[in-house]
């Protein structure tokens, strides 16, 4: 099955690239490498504001994190003309906005991770890293990063 099959499968529709917020560019490629930008959490097109352990539970910065993946989904589409390039996602990096007392950063970004697994199966598996972090620009729950071969 093709990603864009099992993207319609799943009923998602790929986002058009979002205006950056700041002064970057949504992706680089390098090689066969393509980078791209930290993506906030969005609900209803507007940053999905919160933070887990206070006012959030893990089951939605989870949902947070699917919505990111689907959003980073859209912008290395738009990177590479078609994810069937894609050999690998190769890195996910998640950053949490959470109190200090918070500790599943990890369980949030599975959110992420496993709409990447099943999306693009064996390809999707990636290296990972979470962090809890203080704050996110326009108080986001969540904001990743995403590395992909292509």
């Amino acid at each position: 099955m093709s990603v864009y099959d099992k993207l319609k499968e799943l009923g998602i529709s790929l986002p058009p690239v979002a205006t950056p917020a700041a002064a970057y560019v949504p992706f680089v490629q390098t090689g066969n490498l393509v980078f791209l930008s930290g993506h906030v959490a969005k609900r209803d097109g507007k940053a999905w504001v919160g933070q887990l352990g206070k006012n959030m539970t893990t089951e939605e910065g989870k949902a947070a994190a699917r919505a990111v993946a689907i959003d980073l989904m859209g912008t290395l589409h738009a990177a590479v003309g078609d994810l069937g390039k894609v050999k690998r996602i190769v890195k996910v990096m998640s950053l949490v906005n959470s109190t200090a007392d918070f500790i599943e950063q990890h369980l949030v970004t599975n959110g992420a991770s496993e709409l990447l697994g099943e999306v693009f199966g064996e390809r999707g598996k990636h290296a990972r890293s979470a962090f809890g972090v203080a704050q996110i620009p326009t108080g986001a729950c969540v904001e990743i990063e995403l590395i992909a071969e292509v």
